[in-house]
This record gives C-alpha cells, structure tokens and sequence, in this order.
C-alpha cells in the first residue's frame, strides 16, 4: 500500500453527490481525536485520510488482528480439548485414586459441555471417588482480570485461564420477597442449569458502591447494593478463580448424574497424568473465531490469543507479554509502524494502533487471509437509529467501544458496483476516559451521547466513500 497521505477527496464535495468530511465531522462535534484512512483494495491506492498516523486506542476492533494472528499459528480446524483424567483404576463404582478436570484452552466450554464430560464419567462406571478432585488450567498462565480498569462487575472483564466456563462469569439472579431479596447464583446454559457454591451474594442496604467483591480461599463474595436492585431481574458477573469455578458447576452437575465427588482442588504442578475417562471437544477454531467475531467475546480473544503465542514457543506470564507478542508478529507480518498490544480483546484501553497500520493489515488479509469472511455484516443506519435494509453500502466490519472510545475497521463496497474499500476509522477522547471517578466507569456521564455521535460519523463517511465509489 502507497505511503497515506492527509487530505484529497476530504477536501472536497464531489459534485455535490457527497457532504465534505470536514462539514461532517464538524458537525459531529465530537470531543478528542479522529483519525481514519480508506483504500481501494484492488490497487492499494488511499481513497481519503485524516491524521492516518495517529495512534489509538483499536477497543475490540483488535480481534480483527487476533484472529489473523491465530489463525497463522494454529490449524482452521484445530480443536480445544478438556478431559478427565484418572490416577487409579475403576473397580466397582469406585475410582481409586483421583479425578482430574483438566483444561485445554477451551474458550467457549459451557455448563451443557461439563455435563457431557459428566456422563460419560457416569458411562465410565464412577459413582464415587476415593481420592481428591482436581482442577487444572492446562499449559495457560492463570490471569484474574484482563483489564485492571474495568468496573468490578463486568461480565466481560473477567479472569483467563486454560480451564475457563460460560466465559469464567457467574449468573446473578434476584427476586423480591417481602422486605427483603431472594438471591441465587448459577451457571445457566440450555440444558443445564447447577447452582453455584464457590460465589455468594449478599444483599446490602447501602447506596454506593453498587458491587463490592472479595476473593477468600476457594470462594468469592459479592455485596450488591439493595438500592440498585429494583423489583427482579439478573446479569452476568466475572469470575476471578476459575478453575474452581469450573469443577463446583461440574460437581453439582455430577451429582445430578447421582457420582459423589469431593470438593474440587487447585492442582499443583505443570503436567499432569492419569488414564483418560472422557473428553469434551470444541468447535474448530475457525468456528470459534467466527463467533469471537460476531459477538465479540473478550475471554475467547485472550484464550485464542494466549494458544497462539504458547504455538510460537511463547511462554508468556501475562496478556500484556503476549499481546506484545502479537503486536511484533503483526509489525513483521504486515510491515506496520507502531502497533501496541496490552492484550487480545482490546478491553485494556493502553493498547494503540494507528488506522494506516490498520487498513494496511486489512489490504493485506483481503488478498492473502480469510479475515472477511469471519467478519459480520454491519448494518447501516439512518438518522434515527433505524436499520436500513438496503442501504446503497454493503459493509463487513469489527467494531470496538469502550467509554469515549469507538473504533470500526472492515470492508465496504456498493451494492450496484463498484471498488471494494478497506477503512479504519477510530475515535476517542482519552482526556475525558482518564478522568472518569472508579464509581463512574459502569455507567459514566456523557459517554453513552459520545458513541452515539462517533458512531453516526462512522456511518455517514462510509456513506460518502460510498457515493465517491459507486
């Protein structure tokens, strides 16, 4: 791709078909920097740029260079396999030695999985265990968070491990009774739906903090303020140990299968051996990504983005140290200037990239990569927030939003002919971010009419490229 260069068609309104960039971003009165860059992809050439250079923060738009960076360490069709493993024979109903719950990486393993794994157990011939029962997270360094400014209760927030479970997050569920609340913590799925030991919840009449949460032992302790609670209702929490997580949800659903089993255990030690009772496999990773890239799961960002660096003889302690990783591949890979990685979801808001090095990595996928065909339809909107069915552009893209952060990078191309484009356009106002209080990241004033706004100026320059191009 040719050197991006500020200026040429932002500068003018092209026979009055198109509004200028300048009178659309002015009237976006969007606080902070802007910059994009968009380009023909057939022959590389910038179609229109603003501050190209500009380095910010990508948000989730980064999963786009995620799944190139697994899908260039690891098979399409690779599969995240978890098992239970048995140190002592099986005699009797009884498994003499111990049972052993051992990850594989599995980014999307839920509770209907870990029930498979406990019928099999069942199929097996174990209704009891003599010895302790172990988790393990695989080959994966154990992280309790991915982004340390995140609000406490963030369901997309939560820790990273090799064994992870509903994407490692907790159901919250509440219901009025009588002056007080009813409260349950569980692990829902289709099929399944255990109750949850290892997190409690307390109702607290209180007004501030909203959630409050204490890690003891093998337990976690939420407090939930009374007054943020309402008539009933429920949301998805982080869960910070989740290994032990994930053996008290198979437990329970063991117990259903009428196998007693002890408390689970962290297990120590890097490898571990046993005979094989059962396995849970995965979709292929191609599969995964695909889903990482229409819902824009964070934990199966980091999973997959922690699998790839392990494939690349990486032995990385951190998401940051592979997210590092992952930013000098892409800089080797595409030839990019200055990515920074913090992680591979782009929830930590320390990670930047500017939108040159962005749509370089997409020119380059478009050609030689499977990147467009795992990105989803994006569909365009009007004024008023109604989506347009038949909108004259046809866009695939990744999104990404954080508060005042919003990012949009993909492929746009008009319906009735004519050149595919490849864009980045990010925005953010990191003076605002930076000075947000702790009680005010949940929810902070002013951030929710700021998105609004960037995203509409996304829409409308994709509209113009649009018109330009047709």
């Amino acid at each position: 791709m040719p050197p991006v260069r500020p200026g040429g068609a932002a500068a003018r309104n092209v026979a009055g078909t198109a509004p200028s960039a300048e009178a659309l971003i002015q009237a976006a009165r969007l606080r902070g920097n802007l910059g994009y860059v968009v380009v023909n992809t057939a022959n590389g050439q910038v179609v229109e740029a603003l501050r190209p250079a500009t380095a910010l923060p990508p948000a989730s738009v980064i999963k786009a260079v995620t799944t190139l960076y697994a899908l260039d360490a690891l098979e399409p069709q690779q599969r995240f396999v978890t098992r239970l493993l048995a140190t002592g024979p099986v005699q009797g109903g009884q498994l003499n030695g111990d049972l052993i719950l051992l990850g594989g990486g599995d980014p999307t393993l839920g509770s209907d999985g870990v029930g498979a794994l406990a019928q099999r157990l069942r199929d097996a011939g174990v209704r009891r265990v003599t010895g302790r029962f172990l988790v393990h997270g695989g080959s994966y360094p154990s992280i309790r968070e991915i982004a340390a400014e995140q609000p406490v209760q963030a369901g997309y927030n939560p820790a990273v491990s090799g064994l992870n479970l509903n994407f490692n997050r907790v159901h919250f569920r509440w219901e009025r009774s009588g002056s007080g609340y009813q409260v349950v913590m569980e692990a829902p799925d289709q099929r399944f739906r255990p109750g949850v030991s290892m997190a409690r919840m307390q109702v607290v009449n209180r007004q501030a903090p909203v959630y409050t949460h204490e890690l003891a032992g093998g337990s976690e302790t939420w407090t939930v303020a009374q007054a943020a609670l309402g008539g009933s209702g429920g949301r998805w929490l982080p869960v910070r140990q989740p290994e032990l997580y994930a053996g008290d949800v198979f437990r329970a659903i063991a117990n259903y299968y009428e196998i007693s089993l002890p408390a689970p255990q962290l297990a120590s030690g890097g490898s571990l051996r046993g005979t094989a009772l059962a396995e849970h496999r995965s979709d292929p990773l191609r599969e995964i990504l695909r889903g990482m890239m229409r819902y824009s799961t964070n934990l199966t960002a980091e999973a997959v983005g922690l699998a790839a660096s392990i494939a690349r003889g990486g032995r990385p302690v951190s998401l940051a140290q592979s997210g590092q990783m992952m930013a000098d591949w892409a800089r080797a890979r595409f030839g990019l200037e200055g990515p920074r990685f913090v992680d591979h979801s782009g929830l930590g808001d320390a990670s930047r990239i500017s939108a040159a090095d962005m749509v370089r990595v997409l020119v380059a996928a478009r050609h030689q990569g499977p990147l467009h065909g795992l990105m989803r339809e994006f569909v365009m909107r009007d004024g008023q927030g109604n989506i347009q069915r038949n909108h004259p552009v046809e866009v695939a893209a990744k999104t990404g939003t954080l508060n005042f952060v919003s990012g949009l990078a993909g492929y746009a191309r008009p319906r009735q002919g004519g050149a595919e484009l490849a864009f980045a356009i990010f925005a953010a106002d990191m003076d605002t971010r930076n000075g947000l209080r702790a009680d005010q990241r949940d929810r902070p004033p002013g951030s929710r009419d700021w998105i609004g706004r960037a995203r509409r100026l996304q829409q409308q320059l994709i509209e113009r490229w649009g018109v330009l191009h047709a």
